[in-house]
């Protein structure tokens, strides 16, 4: 893999990483991260619909006329993120029904639609994967590991599984709304104090 190809796919896991860096797709991101699961579920959700829509915006960009560019852009998108969100359904329902609106929500997310517009209308197939796969990438994780501290902290477990024991209550305060702006918050501060190596 060329220094490009690497740059492309590691930008958004560390430098661009859309919830910790950019602090794009907030709605489901604060919405869902109740619990690890719904994290992963979510930015697997996500990654497909990333990398599916750069794939095929990459594909098209030259035949799309300047003044339609978004309005195709947002149709192929509503298209793939439809296909998931019914595959969801048939295969995953429990997990469909936790995540609920968020699933077809993905269309409006900034992150959809601003690398679809960055990058895969300006770069070639390859690239425009690797890209949607890094910053796919970065998403799921951020979500995860931010489902998962409000997890322990709210409920006392992580992926359903029980940490501590009968005497140790949970702070509740962290499985409502309220928490996920302080766990989201501590977890920007922590990555880019060790980002920045200071």
């Amino acid at each position: 893999m060329d220094k490009t190809s690497y740059q492309n796919l590691t930008r958004g896991i560390i430098s661009e990483n859309p919830i910790l860096v950019m602090m794009l797709g907030m709605c489901p991101t604060l919405g869902v991260s109740t619990s690890a699961i719904n994290g992963v579920g979510m930015g697997l959700s996500t990654l497909l619909v990333l990398i599916f829509s750069n794939f095929a915006i990459s594909l098209v960009k030259n035949i799309i006329p300047p003044m339609v560019r978004i309005p195709s852009f947002i149709v192929i998108i509503a298209s793939i993120v439809t296909v998931v969100d019914l595959l969801m359904a048939a295969y995953l329902p429990g997990l469909h029904a936790a995540l609920g609106i968020y699933i077809p929500l993905i269309v409006v997310n900034c992150i959809i639609l601003g690398r679809a517009e960055a990058f895969a209308s300006k770069n070639n197939l390859w690239q425009s994967i690797l890209d949607a796969l890094g910053m796919g990438i970065g998403f799921t994780i951020a979500l995860t590991v931010l489902g998962a501290i409000r997890e322990i902290l709210g409920n006392g477990s992580i992926f359903g599984l029980m940490v501590f024991g009968e005497d140790i209550n949970p702070i509740l305060l962290f499985i409502m709304p309220p928490g996920a702006f302080l766990a989201l918050a501590a977890m920007i501060v922590v990555f880019n104090h060790l980002r920045k190596g200071k």
